[in-house]
């Protein structure tokens, strides 16, 4: 593997620029947390705020048409765009003369020129490969599946990915997208404040829910900072904690599931023990939720794994963070430490001309090349892709974070988290859950009542 890929990863300035995938804010990659002003989701639900148009320019319409030309629709020059360039590079090195057309298409409107599409019965305009939302992925793929090639026999082998990033693209069994970034959520913590109040990340590591919020007391106590702030409003911490045990806010059978949710009620009782503690501190809006971790008066934050990118900024904090897992739920089937928030994977349109060429494309590179993904690393891009986690570049120790080899870390929490039912109106019942959380929590509004308005909110969106 390169020398200079080896000291970008020690430098740590890889994760300048946010993502396109799950992320986070103006910043938020590919991760995102759609609920964050001006964050994108990367997996989340909105995009990058820096890049809100096509930049002016008319995106390339149509599959190339060419024998070794792809055309491809996604956003975000320094994470999504140089990605699949990257691809590109590296698998025209076998197969001379390769290339790909990229144009720079936002993520809404990539899914508002699908519809277009679709309503004109005209599917010719759409590219051979396009970047979709993995929150966004069941609804597209449920209401226009002609758009997708099915991708199950296809020789790519998606036991090598998450089993929770494939079900995003996943359809009654059938695989339409290949996963490309990384939305695993870690606890990223300030570790000089842990040693103030007489603990080390370890233990923080692998517990439950109770016992964050009895040791986050403590570190409140004896540093005077809660252990994490969050958007007020925002429905990102719910989610994590519901993935985390598998749940959803839907039923296997697409049914709403909300007002008799035991595990979304205990994740609320949670959330509101931990503002009344005071270790949960509610904020306006993104910016102030990054400035908090920027100028040091929190603890920690529990988010996707592109967090990272609004971290390391502060370089008067290399060597004081440390990651973990997240807490689990107590007295909850299938609880775990790990879950997701953001993400995207990509697909191949119905249009396209040359669908092995697409497909061999793929399997050759975002499903299996370990040189590409030792080298997206350098933008913060992480790889959901199991083999990745075994290379030489993801296990280099990251000085800003204590030395820790923190990219084969978290491939390995993405191994480890639990896949759930996100659905084609998994929007609709986020922000529903969004509102009646803001209710509770600002007002005392009754929990029951809130939960049973969220549920009739979202039947009534899907017509039922």
């Amino acid at each position: 593997m390169k020398r200079k890929v080896i000291s970008v990863l020690l430098a740590l300035t890889m994760v300048v620029s946010l993502t396109a995938c799950g992320g986070g804010s103006s910043s938020g990659g590919s991760s995102n947390s759609s609920d964050n002003s001006g964050a994108t989701d990367n997996g989340g639900a909105t995009d990058n705020s820096e890049a809100a148009a096509d930049n002016g320019e008319s995106a390339t319409e149509g599959a190339s048409g060419g024998s070794n030309t792809l055309t491809v629709w996604t956003w975000d020059p320094n994470f999504n765009i140089y990605a699949i360039e990257k691809a590109a590079e590296i698998y025209a090195q076998d197969h001379e003369g390769f290339t790909v057309e990229v144009s720079e298409v936002q993520s809404t409107d990539i899914e508002t020129r699908i519809t277009t599409a679709v309503s004109a019965g005209d599917l010719s305009t759409l590219p051979d490969i396009f970047l979709m939302q993995d929150n966004s992925f069941q609804k597209y793929a449920t209401n226009y599946p002609d758009v997708f090639v099915p991708l199950n026999d296809k020789g790519i082998d998606f036991t090598q990915f998450s089993e929770a990033k494939v079900a995003y693209s996943t359809l009654n069994g059938t695989n339409y997208g290949i996963p490309f970034d990384n939305g695993t959520v870690i606890n990223a913590m300030r570790i000089d404040y842990l040693e103030q109040a007489g603990f080390t990340l370890d233990d923080f590591t692998d517990i439950t829910w109770s016992d964050y919020i009895e040791k986050g007391k403590v570190v409140l106590e004896k540093t005077g900072y809660p252990m994490m702030t969050g958007t007020t409003g925002s429905t990102d911490m719910t989610m994590m904690m519901l993935q985390s045990c598998g749940a959803s806010l839907f039923n296997e059978d697409g049914s709403v599931n909300i007002a008799e949710n035991e595990q979304l009620r205990k994740i609320i009782d949670i959330y509101i023990e931990m503002v009344d503690a005071g270790i949960m501190q509610e904020v306006t809006d993104w910016n102030q939720y990054v400035g908090s971790l920027n100028n040091g008066t929190c603890v920690s934050a529990v988010n996707g794994c592109w967090i990272m990118a609004s971290i390391t900024p502060a370089e008067d904090q290399s060597g004081k963070w440390g990651i973990t897992n997240l807490p689990k739920l107590e007295g909850v089937d299938n609880a775990s430490n790990y879950s997701n928030n953001g993400g995207s994977s990509w697909a191949i349109s119905a249009n396209c001309q040359n669908v092995d060429l697409a497909v061999d494309f793929m399997n050759s590179t975002f499903a299996g090349s370990n040189a590409f993904y030792d080298d997206i690393i350098s933008k913060g891009a992480l790889a959901t892709w199991k083999p990745a986690g075994e290379s030489e570049a993801y296990n280099q120790p990251v000085e800003y974070f204590a030395g820790d080899a923190i990219y084969a870390k978290i491939v390995d929490f993405a191994s480890k988290t639990p896949s759930n039912v996100t659905g084609a109106f998994y929007y609709d019942a986020r922000d529903a859950v969004g509102v009646a959380l803001s209710n509770i929590i600002q007002q005392g509004a009754d929990i029951d009542a809130e939960l049973k308005t969220a549920q009739e909110t979202v039947e009534f969106n899907m017509g039922g």
